[in-house]
């Protein structure tokens, strides 16, 4: 699998071998299950309401119950009442839904490799040199010009090598567009994230580990 590589300037400069994270088999069923965790994990669960007894309020019985004309009633917390407590309210509890380390992992691959697969994944070298947001915007119209004959993709994720962090500051204040690191990326970002744009250092280190490793083991 492999990947459109562009300059700094917008330029291309050929293509890059993509890593065997790329290569995942498709797994619906497992991405399925990681985006609904992840949305769980998202949701505060902060929404509570008091119930007829948190209310605070007279609980004594209005009136009596008979020879009044009048309807039975209780307590003036009955939820029939202004002011009286809420039948059936949200009750602030934040369920706690998990998935194994390796399960995400592979979760990651299976939506990074959906995205290799339809095109939607290019990277950039020298993302260094970009100073400014005018600059990173001026690298934005190139692209998209080039992998969609201009027209905007609606979102945009940044995927950062940890040595160009500082970077983030540049595209962080441009439309639809998120900044993230390549080592915090997860299966949701990656699969709702629309043209994943990643640093091309990611690939150059990772690729430099591995031949070390090789090394020390001779």
């Amino acid at each position: 699998m492999k990947a459109k590589v562009y300059t700094s300037k917008g330029m291309g400069a050929g293509t890059v071998n993509l890593p065997k994270q790329f290569k995942e088999k498709e797994n619906l069923q497992l991405l399925a299950q990681a985006i609904r965790v992840y949305e769980d994990k998202r949701h505060q669960g902060t929404s509570k309401v008091k119930t007829r007894a948190q209310v605070a309020i007279s609980k004594r019985k209005i009136y009596r119950q008979k020879h009044t004309g009048r309807a039975r009633h209780g307590a003036k917390s009955a939820p029939i009442f202004i002011g009286g407590g809420v039948a059936h309210g949200p009750k602030g509890i934040k369920r706690e839904l998990v998935l194994p380390k390796k399960m995400k992992a592979k979760a990651r691959s299976v939506a990074l490799s959906i995205k290799a697969r339809q095109g939607q994944v290019v990277t950039v070298s020298s993302l260094s040199k970009i100073q400014k947001t005018k600059d990173a915007q001026a690298l934005f119209d190139k692209i998209f010009a080039k992998e969609f004959k201009d027209k905007k993709p609606s979102q945009v994720t940044i995927a950062l090598a940890d040595a160009n962090k500082d970077r983030a500051k540049v595209f962080r204040n441009m439309e639809e567009t998120k900044v993230i690191l390549y080592k915090d990326l997860n299966a949701f970002d990656v699969f709702f994230g629309g043209l994943l744009i990643i640093d091309k250092e990611v690939f150059e280190k990772s690729r430099s580990s591995r031949t070390s490793s090789k090394s020390s083991k001779k």
